[in-house]
């Protein structure tokens, strides 16, 4: 899926999951949009049937949102203007090293000090960096099979988004859709921007490495630059050891274009050492040393530069063609699901409470609120409590055959425990993916005169699936708010509980 195509799909998501929703996309353009996507690409893929459905329903819902459709174009308007970001700071990056001195002050070059040496260790730091960040990579992505190899983008990856995406900035007084889609975009496009951010500053290294280069020459063209060292602590033979290591690649390149270019010896770097007792305090020639300094800013910097530039540029071009949604969400599933003519199957175990007839329509219409109208639930029997560890031959008995997913059923009156209710959950999630529900109908009845009650129970079993490593839906299900259920069931599915371990 293209850049342009993962926008949309990720703008008709957040105005189709955020909360509270929007009033100008409703359950009847949804249902819309996927009888049109499902007519025209019945034999198509997964990913082309999601985005041609955000394609059309961009049709209906860019006409009455405004600060989508404003929001949408500037994004897109932004891709190529990154590339004039990249020229104005190559530009820039050149301008600044024509004009910096990168030899030294009052046309007198310090051998074992010159400010390049400063941009040669910045650069040699960088590669080392990127070598080190991809060898993570590459051990990260052998051990989780390819996910996240992107996740540790981090402050490089907002920074990068900042800067790519100035001007387009999401208004603080953005609709609670608008401000799904910036977090939703964010994360999926950081991959994109880090590598857009890294094309920029490849350019810019190279170009000021250039710059300098430039600059050396055209300051000799017209100055007479003379070079010599001085050390405290350091004797000739030091000096030469130093220079020659640091150097020693550059002549020998030098020398395909400059035969009789190489490094003075130990007797010709004594007479280019500086001591206040010395009267003449002038040095040799600096041409020797600035075409030295030139070939290892050219060899060291900006050729390396060019490459990671030219690298990250055609990584970049094959990530804004090929970006990949988390197409396993529940979001996704189920437009996958209604496409396909499927049905989710829900099996549900309540635990130490049989929930009402009220309790079993609301939560049905908890399910196919989130898993589309299709869905088919099956309630169990009852688990007694204390009977928890009885569960994993309960649940291997066909009850789960099929089934995509399991709510272990609890009441919020109880108290939570790992070793009762935490059992069953873990157990449960060793057979499918499990979701816990909690039903506040009673306990609200109980205490509806002293709110404070149900945020502490709230906060008990908040704390209970944690150690699960999941979050709770809580709902009344005599009464059941759908949106917010619905909010709740996909966050439960995005975290499901964790099976116990052997």
């Amino acid at each position: 899926m293209n850049e342009s195509s993962a926008i949309e799909v990720t703008l008709l998501q957040a105005f189709e999951t955020a909360q509270p929703a929007g009033a100008n996309w409703t359950a009847d353009d949804s249902a819309w949009a996927t009888r049109l996507a499902s007519a025209s690409n019945k034999s198509s893929s997964d990913a082309h049937f999601i985005a041609q459905r955000a394609q059309h329903a961009m049709q209906r819902l860019l006409p009455r949102e405004a600060g989508a459709a404003k929001w949408l174009s500037a994004l897109t308007s932004a891709r190529p203007w990154w590339l004039l970001v990249a020229v104005a700071v190559s530009v820039s990056a050149l301008l600044i090293g024509l004009m910096a001195d990168s030899i030294g002050s009052a046309q007198r070059i310090n051998l074992l000090a010159p400010p390049l040496w400063a941009v040669v260790l910045w650069n040699a730091v960088v590669y080392v960096w990127l070598l080190g960040h991809s060898a993570a990579s590459w051990f990260q992505r052998d051990a989780r099979s390819g996910a996240g190899a992107d996740a540790g983008a981090g402050a490089l990856s907002r920074w990068a988004q900042k800067l790519l995406h100035w001007g387009s900035q999401l208004p603080s007084t953005a609709s609670p859709a608008l401000q799904t889609f910036a977090a939703l975009w964010s994360q999926r496009s950081a991959p994109l921007s880090v590598s857009r951010a890294a094309v920029l500053l490849h350019l810019g290294s190279a170009a000021l490495a250039l710059g300098l280069i430039v600059g050396m020459y055209v300051r000799g063209l017209v100055l007479d630059y003379r070079a010599s060292w001085e050390s405290t602590f350091l004797t000739t033979e030091s000096a030469h050891a130093a220079l020659s290591f640091l150097l020693s690649p550059a002549a020998a390149l030098a020398k395909l274009a400059l035969p009789g270019l190489a490094l003075p010896d130990v007797a010709a770097l004594e007479a280019l050492r500086e001591s206040h007792s010395n009267a003449n305090r002038g040095g040799a020639s600096g041409a020797v040393w600035i075409h030295l300094y030139a070939v290892t800013l050219g060899f060291f910097v900006v050729l390396p530069r060019l490459a990671l530039a030219m690298w990250s540029a055609l990584r970049t071009r094959w990530l804004a063609e090929h970006m990949k949604l988390p197409l396993a969400d529940e979001y996704f599933a189920r437009l996958l699901r209604q496409q396909q003519g499927r049905s989710a199957k829900v099996v549900v175990l309540p635990y130490a409470n049989t929930p009402t007839a009220a309790a079993q329509l609301g939560l049905r219409a908890v399910l196919r609120s989130t898993l589309g109208d299709a869905v088919e639930v099956q309630v169990t029997t009852t688990l007694a409590f204390g009977d928890e560890d009885n569960s994993p031959s309960f649940l291997s008995s066909g009850s789960t055959l099929g089934s995509t997913l399991g709510v272990a059923l609890f009441d919020l009156s109880a108290t939570p425990e790992l070793e009762n209710q935490g059992r069953l959950a873990q157990h449960m999630a060793s057979t499918l993916s499990t979701v816990v529900m909690l039903d506040e109908a009673a306990f609200s009845t109980r205490f509806a005169n002293t709110p404070d009650r149900l945020k502490q129970r709230r906060a008990a079993w908040t704390a209970w699936s944690g150690a699960l490593g999941t979050v709770p839906v809580f709902v009344n299900l005599e009464q059941p708010d759908l949106k917010a259920a619905e909010r709740d069931m996909l966050a439960a599915m995005a975290k499901p509980v964790q099976p116990v371990q052997a």
